[in-house]
């Protein structure tokens, strides 16, 4: 059984190596995120900054669990919206969304209680499929590292007992 920190260091730099690629596709490939892949973004990064602040704090047995508990949930909630993109994906064209302006223009010409619904909705451009491996597309892999790290976060809310730090 991996000791509690090992597995939050795993997290932590999985969730750094999903950032990279992220960030790799956007200025390398020049794949423009929509909007729910905005978000996913937020909790990938949401989900790697819990694990590293356990992976430094280093907590006993009821703070692992916490810990755990937090990450699963970022996770599971970061599955929710690559779910979400995923419907809208296979939606019929005739039922797509209206697409919305960039999320840079939002956040310049809306206040932020008015962005975050949008972002959270998604839109038209949510449902194009920009790129794909064996018929998979990016949220596709998203929800399957989400569901990845949920997992783990599972893992250290049940283990039955402490390791040691």
């Amino acid at each position: 059984m991996p000791r509690p920190r090992t597995v939050n260091l795993l997290i932590f730099l999985a969730t750094l190596g999903l950032m990279a690629v992220a960030l790799f596709m956007q200025y390398v490939w020049e794949l423009t995120p929509c909007y729910l892949c905005i978000v996913q973004r937020v909790f990938v990064t949401l989900t790697g900054l819990i694990a590293l602040a356990a992976f430094i704090h280093n907590p006993g047995v009821r703070g692992v669990r916490i810990y755990g508990g937090a990450t699963c949930v970022s996770a599971l909630a970061g599955a929710g919206f690559s779910i979400r993109q995923l419907w809208l994906q296979s939606l019929p064209e005739d039922l797509v969304p209206a697409c919305g302006p960039p999320a840079d223009y939002l956040f310049d010409a809306l206040p932020l209680m008015e962005v975050i619904p949008m972002l959270l909705r998604g839109d038209g451009n949510c449902a194009e499929v920009q790129w794909s491996l064996f018929s998979i597309s990016i949220p596709g892999y998203t929800l399957i590292a989400f569901a990845g790290l949920a997992l783990l976060g599972g893992y250290q809310v049940l283990r039955l007992k402490h390791t040691g730090p």
